[in-house]
């Protein structure tokens, strides 16, 4: 189930006056418990946009709505970074643009959400680190400025009176076919590269921005009462997703991390091609990847299992409760 200003698939409303800063929904436990969350609110890039969809199918919020009986409020954008004043892309941020969709649809009226029975997320970091930002040193912005940005928006939402948090971090974004060693010609970059040199920069930049603002998350959790804030360790799972295939992907044809299931190879320095293929059917699901950098839409349904397990109660081993 979900609703954004323009969609609706569930009339489910829960009324409710948000909490002051500060007033706590933490009963002592670390995690959310069994029945707590009823709502999901997902912030992030095309990794999470459910209209932009970046796996050709169906978005791992829908899925994960549909697994834990949720009701979805998505604002997460497909090319969004975390702040345009920090990465300077054109496509809508989650500071200039989602934060103050969400901020107006409360605000309105038009939503009424529990803060002990909604959880937010955030997925980003993908187009702040990427080819058009800090891969290519396109931006004046440092991995500090972006990563304190993506701790940013959860102090936001708190003093908006938001309290349970799952931090998604960046995932092997150098396993991706855009970024790995053996990369081609593609979409997204056509042009001469180093793809080895591309492939080492982008494993430093993910793994030192994990660790920042895994950090950054520790640190202020002392200065944020009554919040339940976990971390998502996206990188460990598609790490792992990556090495043990067979544990994930249950297609119909020989298991694949390294090629996609719509794959593009185009001249080098050329324009747009022809030589495209696409993989239909079941066979999809034995892709690790849609594209030359998406997730397939099996890879997101394994992240939807992780989050609806979460909403439920459930432990999981790729989920860090800091609070």
């Amino acid at each position: 189930m979900f609703s954004r200003a323009f969609t609706l698939i569930s009339s489910v409303v829960i009324f409710a006056i948000y909490p002051a800063a500060g007033q706590p929904y933490n009963d002592g436990t670390k995690e959310v418990t069994l029945g707590q969350i009823k709502n999901l609110v997902t912030f992030g890039d095309s990794f999470t946009d459910i209209l932009s969809t970046s796996d050709g199918r169906t978005s791992w919020p829908i899925y994960a709505a549909s697994y834990a009986n949720l009701t979805l409020y998505p604002y997460a954008h497909a090319g969004a970074t975390c702040s345009n004043n920090l990465t300077h892309l054109s496509s809508p941020s989650v500071f200039e643009s989602q934060l103050p969709a969400y901020y107006n649809d409360t605000s309105t009226g038009t939503i009424h959400l529990s803060p002990a029975s909604t959880l937010y997320t955030l997925w980003i970091g993908t187009n702040d680190v990427g080819l058009k930002s800090l891969l290519i040193g396109h931006d004046s912005a440092s991995l500090v400025d972006v990563t304190k940005c993506m701790v940013n928006w959860l102090q936001d939402l708190y003093t908006r009176g938001a309290r349970n948090f799952l931090f998604q971090n960046m995932i092997p974004l150098e396993k991706t076919p855009l970024y790995s060693k053996n990369s081609w010609p593609n979409r997204y970059w056509h042009l001469e590269r180093n793809t080895t040199e591309w492939n080492v920069f982008m494993r430093e930049l993910t793994l030192s921005g994990n660790e920042l603002t895994s950090l950054m998350l520790q640190a202020i959790v002392p200065t944020l009462h009554g919040a339940h804030i976990g971390i998502f360790d996206t990188h460990s799972l598609f790490a792992d997703m990556s090495s043990n295939p067979a544990k994930y992907l249950n297609g119909t044809a020989a298991l694949n991390v390294d090629d996609a299931v719509n794959k593009c190879v185009y001249e080098l320095n050329g324009g747009p091609t022809t030589n495209c293929t696409t993989i239909q059917g079941t066979d999809r699901d034995s892709y690790l990847w849609y594209d030359e950098l998406h997730p397939s839409e099996q890879a997101e349904r394994i992240v939807a299992q992780v989050i609806a397990q979460v909403a439920m109660g459930e432990g999981n081993k790729w989920i860090t409760w800091l609070s």
